[in-house]
């Protein structure tokens, strides 16, 4: 049995990659209770978005050393990008945007599913400028980033849903 790298089973969040079906989908589903257990015990959407960060960074290094050892632009196994755009999405369902959308009291499960929901649309469809990071940057930034955009655009939908519904 061979052992994988371990930028594999970092880019791949410990096979989850490696679903046959949808693994992008299933990371980003996993993604969300994680992300309320981060909101609920490691500083709410503050704590979200460090995190979120934090995943970026590390998929960075672990994807441009598995994009290196495979050779491919954006192995369908990198996941970590799903698990950090996920969480920065996440975050706009708890954060406060001065005084614009005052933070939430509590965790909102129609918020965290509207965040999911915008987060697998914008990343699987591409919309400028998540289609133009796919397309242009190569390595682990390449990997990352457009999710990360993704992300950022799902927040933004869900803040203003947050705004104009009161979700």
């Amino acid at each position: 049995m061979k052992i994988p790298r371990a930028a594999t089973v970092v880019a791949s969040v410990f096979g989850i990659g490696y679903f046959n079906i949808a693994p992008g989908t299933v990371m980003s589903a996993v993604a969300i209770p994680l992300a309320i257990l981060i909101a609920l015990y490691a500083g709410g959407g503050m704590g979200l978005l460090a995190s979120s960060i934090i995943v970026l960074v590390i998929g960075i290094l672990a994807c441009a050393d598995h994009v290196r050892a495979t050779g491919r632009d954006d192995p369908s196994e990198c996941v970590i990008d799903e698990l950090a755009g996920q969480w920065f999405a996440c975050s706009f369902c708890l954060l406060s945007f001065g005084g614009l959308v005052p933070a939430p009291q509590q965790i909102s499960l129609p918020a965290f599913g509207l965040a999911f929901v915008l987060f697998r649309l914008f990343d699987i469809w591409k919309p400028w400028p998540v289609g133009w990071a796919d397309q242009n940057l190569k390595g682990g930034l390449g990997v990352m980033v457009d999710d990360m955009i993704a992300g950022g655009m799902a927040g933004a939908g869900v803040v203003a849903a947050r705004y104009f519904f009161h979700i």
